[in-house]
């Protein structure tokens, strides 16, 4: 059996999001493989108040340990404020923390963060690296983003500044790239971003759902679902415009039975608002704040379908939708668009704003019109989540992972081979920066 020293910055059986993927991680890792965990001593108390409560059945192949840095290089962390430059320097001083305790691995692995712009430094441990699954959010198009204001343009377009200089000019971060023996990417943006270094990628999702129900149709009318934090991101804007033109669009005596419901919460929450009553349809909208997951199923159980115009380069919620049998409507992107396929989901191109909208609205027409065509639909999602998109599906492609990571230290290549500079070539600068 390997042993695997995870480094799991965010770790939480009782959260979602980061926490709850790095928690489902770590588990699916333990189901074949000894896994030592170093994470932050933050996440102590919910682990192992989880671990006494439940009997997991690979707990004997569970280990963590808890690691911080002093005091005097955390006081100023407070929250999200200073994070990224907490978990920089977290990174940075692990592989001291791992000598000190004299941890014996096999191979180590980079969990958690997602982000490719900041740097591993486990491949200082001089054994077999796994890094990710890592990846980004592509810029929001403009003219999606400009309906946001321009508080929402100069964040989005600081941040991917920010990913530009770390990707170009950090030393630290070019070495992760070139000592990872494998390299798991969220989407298959990575290759295009870091392209001289797509040999050593696997496309594997950081996104997964537990969830195992199909829709019960058993509610009158038709119901479509959006769910997620109310920023810019998201794209909430489209999903209420497209769903008012799809609405208009039907005989008035069906009209009363579609409904949309939007779930979660966010800074936006009243420029949306603000929409849904310039277009007169109020009362056939349902807000809802975040729920608990028993309340969540029941929601998700009594929608039809899953409208999710998002530009984000994820999506935790597209694989809840496909486990309770829904069809997704998305943006054909390198997020939702690559969770999902033809079968089970109608995803939109990029194009203009208004164009979008009519997309968006004419797909939901389709899906609305053809009874047929939605049950088809349906049971292709589910299918999908079954296949690839269950956290059992993610420890079977991990185990994978490490088999070969094992068989290619094993039979090295020349060393001549490892001499290549990482550098971003000429034509991918241009990618990159032509998204301005």
């Amino acid at each position: 059996m390997k042993r695997i020293l995870v480094s799991a910055y965010a770790v939480n059986p009782y959260k979602g999001s980061e926490d709850g993927t790095g928690w489902n991680l770590v588990c699916q890792i333990a189901r074949f493989q000894k896994a030592i965990v170093i994470t932050r001593k933050n996440n102590r108390e919910a682990i192992e108040k989880y671990m006494n409560e439940v009997s997991l059945p690979f707990e004997s192949n569970l280990e963590f340990q808890y690691y911080d840095l002093p005091y005097w290089m955390r006081f100023w962390k407070r929250k999200e404020k200073g994070a990224l430059l907490y978990f920089y320097l977290w990174q940075l001083f692990m592989p001291v923390f791992i000598k000190r305790n004299q941890i014996q691995f096999d191979i180590a692995h980079n969990l958690n963060f997602h982000n490719n712009w900041t740097p591993t430094f486990l491949w200082r441990t001089g054994k077999p690296l796994v890094w990710g699954p890592i990846g980004h959010h592509a810029k929001i198009p403009m003219t999606f983003l400009k309906v946001y204001g321009w508080s929402a343009i100069i964040k989005d377009r600081a941040t991917w500044i920010v990913k530009l200089l770390f990707w170009k000019l950090d030393p630290f971060l070019r070495m992760s790239y070139e000592k990872a023996s494998l390299i798991l990417a969220v989407s298959s943006a990575e290759k295009i971003v870091h392209k001289n270094f797509k040999e050593k990628m696997r496309i594997m999702p950081a996104v997964a759902a537990s969830t195992a129900k199909i829709a019960i149709d058993s509610h009158k009318g038709f119901n479509v679902l959006m769910v997620g934090r109310f920023v810019a991101l998201k794209g909430f804007d489209v999903a209420i415009r497209a769903f008012e033109k799809f609405r208009s669009a039907q005989p008035a005596a069906m009209r009363s039975e579609i409904k949309l419901i939007l779930v979660g919460k966010g800074p936006e929450k009243e420029r949306l608002q603000d929409i849904v009553f310039a277009t007169w349809i109020a009362h056939s909208i349902k807000w809802i704040d975040w729920v608990d997951k028993a309340e969540m199923e029941s929601i998700y159980q009594n929608a039809d379908v899953f409208l999710f115009p998002s530009h984000e380069g994820a999506g935790m919620v597209v694989p809840e939708a496909l486990s309770f049998g829904l069809p997704v409507f998305c943006f054909d992107n390198y997020g939702p668009g690559e969770l999902t396929d033809d079968k089970c989901a109608i995803r939109i191109p990029y194009g203009s704003y208004d164009k979008a909208i009519q997309d968006f609205a004419d797909a939901l027409t389709k899906v609305h019109d053809n009874r047929h065509l939605r049950e088809e639909m349906s049971a292709e999602a589910f299918q999908k989540w079954e296949r690839e998109l269950t956290w059992d599906a993610k420890g079977l492609f991990l185990r994978d992972i490490y088999n070969e990571v094992s068989l290619k230290n094993a039979f090295p290549k020349p060393a001549d081979d490892d001499k290549k500079q990482y550098q971003l070539s000429t034509a991918n600068s241009s990618l990159i920066e032509s998204e301005f």
